[in-house]
């Protein structure tokens, strides 16, 4: 009985919070692990209707089948993208895949069939760097509803390297992690409504602040153990001394000149 509440109430409070993206259901989306020097780790996690009517993409839909991991991989592989991963999955009686891919610069994405309604430009302005993805249309209208329900979400995440001064992602966000998601409606997405994402980072990732502050503390604690130690040591040295000082004081003139 307590287990069953601890359960509803986890799962209450997550629902209520930024944890409730748990419970969010995507139809498509783009993930972006963005370094610094403009190379990424992406991942696409679609329903292969939503591939189909949005990237143009000619994937069998049927959800018993699976499509070939070779043809997968050769949809989304392109000079300077390369697929590392392919995995499926099945929801609401559709066939989902999720690809991962290592992708040389982010700017270049945009020369590639799978990610070519959407321009990119990143560098750097000032002190920041600045990231802006603008994503237009789809590849072409929609030819099926496909069974959807209407209440189908899209979704393009960020996993920022750097502390982020700015962002146009809206007042949920940053989540924990560094993270930022831009949302629309599945509607809107077919419709061809466009997003526009924008990032400004600070120009020091916060691996490398981590590991500086990593290295400042360890060197502080060195110093303070060496502190501690001279002074434990100069305590016993005074120590003796003065249990030697105080020996000869007490000990009679004739024996110390025995002595």
């Amino acid at each position: 009985m307590r287990f069953g509440a601890l359960v509803v109430l986890l799962a209450l409070t997550l629902s209520c919070g930024r944890g409730s993206d748990f419970f969010r259901q995507y139809e498509y989306e783009e993930e972006t692990y963005l370094s610094l020097d403009g190379t990424a780790t992406m991942y696409v996690n679609s329903s292969v209707l939503a591939l189909n009517q949005l990237r143009g993409s000619a994937f069998d839909t049927n959800p018993e089948v699976r499509p070939d991991k070779a043809s997968v991989s050769a949809f989304f592989n392109a000079p300077g993208v390369k697929v590392t991963r392919v995995t499926y999955s099945g929801r609401n009686n559709r066939l989902y895949l999720h690809v991962r891919m290592d992708v040389d610069d982010v700017r270049r994405l945009t020369e590639t069939k799978p990610f070519n309604w959407s321009t990119y430009s990143f560098g750097r302005d000032g002190e920041l760097m600045v990231y802006r993805q603008k994503i237009g249309a789809p590849v072409a209208a929609p030819t099926s509803r496909g069974g959807w329900a209407g209440d189908e979400i899209v979704a393009f995440r960020m996993h920022v390297p750097a502390k982020v001064p700015y962002h146009n992602a809206g007042p949920d966000n940053l989540k924990r992690g560094n993270i930022l998601v831009w949302e629309q409606s599945l509607a809107e997405r077919l419709g061809g409504v466009p997003l526009e994402l924008e990032t400004r980072m600070e120009t020091q990732s916060i691996l490398y602040r981590t590991l500086g502050l990593f290295a400042v503390t360890i060197v502080l604690v060195a110093i303070m153990f060496v502190v501690v130690l001279w002074w434990v040591i100069r305590k016993q040295r005074l120590r003796m001394a003065q249990l030697r000082q105080g020996g000869e004081l007490s000990t009679p003139p004739a024996q110390r000149h025995a002595g």
